[in-house]
């Protein structure tokens, strides 16, 4: 890693060393047309992201109900507790194939510091025990993680 304050590259020590937190908050997904109104001032945003066919943001359930705003895929932010590089290679490969594995569909997001997943809702709690479970075992069996 050639400077700290731009995160871990090492798939081994990521796997092997993060943890995880949910966030207490239920998030949803709105979505507003390119050609559309704009969102309020208002609305707390936890992520914005700007593609041609409009504008996607994440908030809370109670943000978007309070706005009057349709929402979708109601769910839960599970925070990686390790910095990781935005060029990282294949840790949220791993932590995604975790869920998939237990058909736990998940929305995963970068930040400068950390990796978030958001996972339905229902799922949160079994996403967060099998998360827990591939950060054990890359601890105790950290080879087991290195590529051939």
């Amino acid at each position: 890693m050639s400077d700290p304050q731009l995160g871990e590259l090492s798939l081994a020590k990521l796997l092997s060393s993060f943890r995880v937190s949910m966030h207490e908050d239920t998030f949803v997904f709105l979505t507003f047309p390119a050609s559309g109104p704009e969102p309020p001032a208002n609305l707390p945003q936890q992520m914005c992201f700007r593609e041609k066919e409009g504008l996607t943001i994440i908030t809370t359930v109670q943000s978007a109900q309070e706005n009057e705003l349709e929402y979708t895929f109601p769910s839960r932010m599970i925070t990686c507790e390790v910095h990781s590089s935005l060029e990282a290679v294949g840790f949220m490969a791993a932590l995604t194939r975790k869920l998939t594995e237990c058909g736990i569909g998940a929305n995963p997001v970068s930040g400068f510091y950390h990796d978030h997943l958001f996972v339905p809702a229902a799922s949160a709690e079994h996403a967060m025990r099998m998360l827990m479970e591939l950060a054990h075992e890359a601890a105790v069996a950290p080879s087991l993680n290195q590529p051939a």
